[in-house]
């Protein structure tokens, strides 16, 4: 599964980000590995949530985690079939690790 996580910073030992659309990072993983890190270039202007959902659509992932996922990106998300999940209060690590879990 490959799972797109909103983060504070681009390492798995940060917060997951309390926002998506405007998240500083995206770390993408690939069967539980960091695979990719991505400076989100939408945190500042309109639109940030419809942008950001069609980065992750083009990244091809199953999953995205965030602390929150506004309607438009939740809404966009769905249209592509792309799995949602809120947390918070977790690092990416394990966040990633919960998500795994609970698809097996």
């Amino acid at each position: 599964m490959k799972i797109a996580v909103a983060s504070e910073g681009k390492e798995e030992t940060s917060n997951v980000s309390a926002v998506s659309g405007r998240a500083p990072y995206y770390l993408i993983f690939e069967d539980k590995k960091l695979v990719k890190e991505i400076k989100n270039p939408f945190t500042v202007g309109g639109g940030a949530g419809f942008s950001v959902a069609q980065m992750l659509i083009n990244e091809e992932v199953d999953m995205v985690i965030s602390g929150n996922i506004g309607g438009n990106m939740q809404e966009m998300l769905d249209s592509k079939k792309v799995k949602t999940k809120i947390v918070e209060g977790k690092t990416v690590k394990e966040a990633v690790e919960e998500a795994e879990k609970s698809e097996e």
